[in-house]
């Protein structure tokens, strides 16, 4: 298994990679999982903490990232509906978006590594860089380069500006 020391990484941070993020749960899930992007989506009311202020015109750049569906048990009286806000990037590399976010003040971190399906949809895989044991498949749907709708089998990992 890589290190985050490894140099030799497909994501463009030089973190651990995402293993595996086109697998057969992947596919499973994308098949079954069609965000729609409506102003009723609770990633569609503005939330972000606004230092993600760049990027505007693309999807590249600093957002404000949070996620909610599971309880982190580093965190003393975290449940599974609970946000768990933070900071997050993101680059594309060729067909593929990497998503790096943080949340618990920087404590924790996880990577969402993407394939890009037409200009607005985003099918891949998240690494809890602190627990590389979890990993789940996630859809996102880019709304605008101010909003991006993600999606796992638990909950949410949402990105906004």
């Amino acid at each position: 298994m890589k290190s985050e020391n490894d140099l030799a990484t497909r994501n463009p941070f030089g973190v651990m990679d995402v293993p595996d993020p086109n697998d057969d749960d992947v596919m499973q899930f994308a098949r079954s999982t069609a965000p729609d992007g409506s102003a009723a989506d609770e990633n569609a009311k503005p939330w972000s903490t606004g230092a993600a202020s760049e990027g505007h015109g693309t999807i590249e750049g600093r957002w404000s990232s949070r996620w909610k569906g599971a309880a982190d048990t580093t965190i003393p009286g975290d449940t599974p509906d609970k946000w768990k806000q933070g900071h997050g990037e993101a680059k594309i590399v060729g067909d593929r978006v990497h998503l790096l976010f943080d949340w618990d003040s920087g404590k924790r971190r996880g990577l969402i590594d993407a394939r890009r399906e037409g200009p607005r949809r985003l099918v891949g895989k998240y690494i809890n860089l602190n627990n590389p044991e979890i990993t789940v498949p996630w859809v996102g749907l880019v709304v605008s380069d101010e909003r991006i709708d993600g999606y796992f089998a638990q909950g949410r990992v949402d990105f906004r500006r």
